[in-house]
This record gives structure tokens, C-alpha cells and sequence, in this order.
């Protein structure tokens, strides 16, 4: 007779993780250096894994740091990633490096986000994506996501919202389903209830779909690219997003910089 002697959480939340990421027992105990039939005694609880094979498990699944912090608990070990307060004179240097980035990017709009579109910071060139939206949308704590789809916010000016919309929709639906989030999974929810019915047409380019916003010199065709710190160790760090806009047209481009040559460079800070 067999006695389990790993606490039964982590036993199932391996499992949980290998099954959600569609991964076999063979494959992640290649990757994580180690035989299946330990793998398969660790997903039973029958043997209890060491700080390292938890670690290497989790790096293995690509776990976010949060999640392996999780997995480490659920092992019986402690946390090894910390999760500080932005505002601590440690990462007084992130924030003057990320300030730089979001003025190096005038004159178009540039921003960083916290989890579920929390915004943090913007640079001045932000404005144009708040022109008149709703002032209730618009009190701190701003939710982008909700700034950018709600009817009174950015969304109704947008030329192509269901296109676009749809792309920000399965974007977000793509986070969850590598790292279930339940109250990211409310807000998608919210969020698909502003969006009009559209059928892809043949030109549907699901993974480059530019904002088309209307704007008083004319419509803006912008892009957009995410930056997150990949090599980060810190949670906080590690779930920052920055989103920077680019013209996809010389009017675009035009537009962006008349703008901000009326306007004083003057960045939300954090």
C-alpha cells in the first residue's frame, strides 16, 4: 500500500497546469529533466517534489510568476518571487526608465498598464485617445479596456469598432485561457456587451487590425505594439504592460506631430 506524502493541492495543480497547457506527461518531464514515472507520481501524490523540480516544472508550463509563486505554496515552500509596491525607492529607477520611454515616444500616444487594463502611466500624447469620452470613465483608477469600448468612451469614434473591438476581445480572451482569470473573464464579459454583431470579412486579418479613429484633423490609422519585462524577477514588474500607438500612414503621422507642437510635453505620472 502506497501512502501519499505531497500535499494533495500541488498534486492537482500540476495537473491542472500540464492539461491546460496541452502538454503530455512525456513531454513535460523532458522539458523539466526528470521521467515520466515521476511526473506521474508527483500528478498522484506519491512522491513529494523538492524546491527545484517545483521551480523547473513551473518554468517548464511557463507559468507566470504569480503562478509559480502559487505552485511553490501549494508544494508546502515558500514564494521565491516578491511582489513590491511600485512606489518603493527600489524601483525608483524602473519608473524614471519607463517615463523615458513614454516621453521617448511623443508625439504618439504611449502608455503602461497594470493587469486588466488598470492604467498607470501615460505620456501627453495620450490625450488623443480621451477626447471626449465620458468624465466617469476618466476617474482614476482608468480602466483603458473599458475607456476603449465603452459607448461614452474611445468607441464611439472609432470607424472600424467591430473589427477592432473583436481583436482586443480575443486578445484578452487569450491571456485567460493561459492564466484563468476570473475577474479578467467578468470584464471580457462587460466588455462584449458594448461591441455591435460582425462577420470577418474575406480582408479579416485577425492579429493586425489597426484603430481607425476619427479625429478633428482627420482619421487616425494607428498600430499597436505591447512591451512587457520579460526577464523581470519582481511580480509587479513582470505583470506591467506598456502600449505604445504607431501612425500606420503619414497623415496619421502628420496629425500626431501638429498636435503635439501645440501642446507642452506633460507625462500622467505614477
Amino acid at each position: 500500500m502506497t501512502t501519499a506524502i505531497a500535499a494533495p493541492g500541488f498534486a492537482r495543480e500540476l495537473k491542472h497546469w500540464r492539461t491546460l497547457r496541452r502538454v503530455s506527461q512525456l513531454d513535460l518531464a523532458i522539458r523539466a529533466d526528470t521521467t515520466q514515472r515521476h511526473l506521474s507520481f508527483l500528478e498522484q501524490g506519491r512522491s513529494r517534489p523538492g524546491r527545484t523540480m517545483v521551480v523547473r516544472l513551473a518554468e517548464s508550463l511557463e507559468l507566470s510568476l504569480r503562478e509559480r509563486n502559487s505552485l511553490l505554496l501549494a508544494a508546502g515552500y515558500a514564494p521565491a518571487f516578491p511582489e513590491s509596491d511600485l512606489d518603493t525607492p527600489e524601483l525608483g529607477p524602473v519608473r524614471e526608465a519607463l517615463k523615458t520611454i513614454l516621453d521617448g515616444h511623443q508625439p504618439y500616444p504611449a502608455l503602461v498598464v497594470r493587469p486588466r487594463g488598470i492604467l498607470l502611466a501615460a505620456n501627453a500624447a495620450f490625450e488623443v485617445l480621451t477626447e471626449g469620452a465620458a468624465p466617469e470613465l476618466l476617474e482614476p483608477p482608468i480602466n483603458v479596456l473599458r475607456l476603449a469600448l465603452h459607448p461614452d468612451g474611445l468607441a464611439k469614434r472609432v470607424e472600424n469598432l467591430p473589427e477592432w473591438g473583436r481583436h482586443v476581445i480575443e486578445a484578452l480572451r487569450g491571456q485567460v485561457s493561459r492564466s484563468p482569470d476570473a475577474a479578467l473573464g467578468e470584464l471580457i464579459e462587460e466588455l462584449e456587451g458594448y461591441l455591435p454583431q460582425a462577420e470577418p470579412g474575406p480582408d479579416h486579418l485577425g492579429f493586425a487590425v489597426p484603430l481607425r479613429l476619427r479625429s478633428d484633423a482627420g482619421e487616425l490609422r494607428l498600430i499597436t505594439t505591447l512591451t512587457s519585462f520579460a526577464t523581470a524577477t519582481d511580480i509587479t514588474l513582470a505583470e506591467l504592460h506598456l502600449e505604445a500607438f504607431l501612425p500606420a500612414d503619414a497623415q496619421t503621422a502628420d496629425i500626431l506631430r501638429t498636435r503635439a507642437a501645440r501642446k507642452p510635453t506633460q507625462p500622467h505620472t505614477f
